[in-house]
C-alpha cells in the first residue's frame, strides 16, 4: 500500500510525526510536504497534490494535516473520488473507513498530539468498508451508492 501525506506549516509536527510512523512500520508513504517548517505552503496547494496521487492511481490512501484538519477536508473533497473524513479520535478514524469508505483522513495539528494522530492512522488503516458493522452492510453500501450518485451528478 502506497500513502500520500502532506501538511501546511500548522500541521508539519503531526505530519511529520505520522511518516515517520508509517516508515517506520514499513508503509510505503509519498510525502508531498511541506519538508520542513521554513517552507511553508498553505493548505489549498497541499490537498489537491494528495487528491490527484489517489485518482491517477500513484497512492490508495491519503493523509492531510492542518491545523484542524477541516480546510485540507474541504479542498480534498472537490475532486471526484475522494472521500475525506476529518478525524479527531480513533473511533471517527475507523469509522471514517467503515461507514464512509474513506480514502483520506485529515487531521488537526493543533488540536491532535502526534502519538493520538498515529494511533488514528493505525485504526483507520487497519479497518475496511462494513467492517464491525456488517449488521449494516446493505444499509452502508447503499448509502455510498447514493453518495456516488449525487458525486457523479455534480462533478461532471
Amino acid at each position: 500500500m502506497k500513502i500520500a501525506i502532506a501538511s501546511d506549516l500548522s500541521g508539519y509536527p503531526l505530519k511529520k510525526a505520522i511518516v515517520d510512523h508509517l516508515v517506520g512500520k514499513g508503509v510505503e508513504v509519498l510525502d508531498f510536504g511541506i519538508p520542513n517548517a521554513d517552507e511553508p505552503q498553505p493548505y489549498f496547494i497541499q490537498a489537491p497534490k494528495v487528491a490527484r496521487a489517489i485518482r491517477s492511481g500513484e497512492a490508495e490512501k491519503g493523509i492531510l494535516v492542518c491545523g484542524t484538519g477541516q480546510g485540507m477536508a474541504i479542498v480534498a473533497n472537490k475532486f471526484k473520488g475522494i472521500y475525506a473524513c476529518v478525524v479527531n479520535d480513533i473511533f471517527s478514524g475507523e469509522r471514517a473507513k467503515i461507514i464512509n469508505d474513506a480514502n483520506v483522513i485529515t487531521l488537526g495539528g493543533w488540536v491532535t498530539a502526534p502519538f493520538l494522530g498515529c494511533e488514528i492512522v493505525d485504526a483507520w488503516l487497519a479497518m475496511s468498508f462494513t467492517q464491525k458493522m456488517e449488521f449494516k452492510k446493505e444499509f452502508l453500501t447503499n448509502a455510498l451508492n447514493k453518495v456516488k450518485e449525487i458525486e457523479a451528478e455534480n462533478f461532471r
